[in-house]
């Protein structure tokens, strides 16, 4: 649920915050709330976009899968000469 927050600050903070808002092609308050939740929330805590949540289960991988193993293959190969 969003709940409205009123906040006393220096004009030319808010000014330039809403700039740089508009050029990022977002809102203020999704700024402030952003920044507040890293403030607030565990390190671990993320947001996973819908794009990435569609992909998930896509691979079928057997539960012995090695994936460091098989990303070092992948890096020697890649880099080996």
């Amino acid at each position: 649920m969003d709940t409205k927050l009123t906040l006393k600050l220096d004009n030319y903070i808010i000014e330039q915050a809403k700039n740089y808002a508009k050029e990022k092609n977002t809102s203020l308050s999704l700024l402030v709330e952003t920044y507040l939740g890293k403030l607030v929330l565990p390190n671990d805590t993320h947001q996973v976009t819908p794009f990435v949540k569609s992909l998930s289960g896509v691979i079928d991988l057997t539960k012995d899968f090695d994936y460091k193993s098989e990303y070092m293959k992948h890096l020697t190969k890649k880099y080996a000469k």
